[in-house]
């Protein structure tokens, strides 16, 4: 396998046709039905073997469904675990890093971003086990930090995947951000960040789905991140579906 050389978390080629318009209907449509199977009890993989032969979706269009869909009683916990933003201050906060840093990188290099059903926003992009640094990085984490000391978050604790591959490199830069602005931030590299963060008392921040089923407070900071700071970021709104 080569080497991951991008330097841009932007889109694939193919994305403009494959999230078109013309194609939005379909996947609402495709998003709809795999939920309607999986709060039935059907699970993903046969069922989205199911809506996506139905529909005739490539892969690509077959992650973004399995992305945005879930089941009525998940969305119903997810929203009912859901604070508002302004609920950041003054609390701690824990954060599932590549989560977040990947969706906003994502955002700021215009790669396509999901509205999904349960109101999260996630992003198509692959690392599959390895980070690389984008362009867009370091601006990617001055952003949300401008925007978390803004709220008034008392501290912050950043949890990065020890087996990801460059997250050590990773991790020393968003300490080293913290520490030149002055933000009550600490970074670490764990093997297991979910466990961590789903244990933790502090409010979470994550679109990560297992995750969020299990939490007992997450607040949607990437909705508000793309409101405020990238209004112009290319969302594919498959919310209602």
């Amino acid at each position: 396998m080569s080497p991951d050389t991008r330097r841009h978390r932007g889109p694939h080629p193919a994305d403009k046709k494959l999230f078109s318009e013309e194609q939005l209907p379909k996947l609402q449509q495709a998003t709809a039905e795999l939920s309607w199977l999986l709060s039935r009890g059907y699970k993903m993989p046969s069922s989205l073997k199911l809506v996506g032969d139905r529909h005739g979706l490539v892969e690509r269009q077959r992650l973004a469904i399995s992305l945005a869909s879930c089941s009525d009683k998940d969305r119903r916990r997810r929203k009912g675990a859901c604070v508002s933003v302004d609920q950041v201050s003054k609390q701690a906060v824990v954060v599932d890093g590549f989560n977040l840093i990947i969706t906003i990188e994502a955002a700021l290099s215009n790669g396509p971003l999901l509205a999904c059903r349960d109101a999260c926003i996630r992003d198509l992009s692959s690392v599959h086990g390895s980070y690389r640094s984008v362009e867009e990085t370091e601006q990617a984490i001055s952003l949300i930090g401008e925007e978390l000391h803004h709220l008034g978050a008392s501290s912050v604790l950043w949890l990065l995947d020890r087996p990801v591959s460059n997250s050590g490199r990773l991790a020393a830069r968003i300490a080293e951000i913290a520490a030149q602005r002055d933000w009550p931030w600490q970074v670490e590299v764990v093997f297991n960040p979910d466990s961590q963060i789903i244990s933790s008392p502090a409010l979470v921040i994550t679109s990560d789905s297992s995750v969020l089923d299990r939490v007992e407070r997450w607040a949607n900071l990437k909705s508000y991140l793309l409101v405020e700071r990238i209004p112009g970021a290319w969302l594919i709104d498959l919310s209602n579906s």
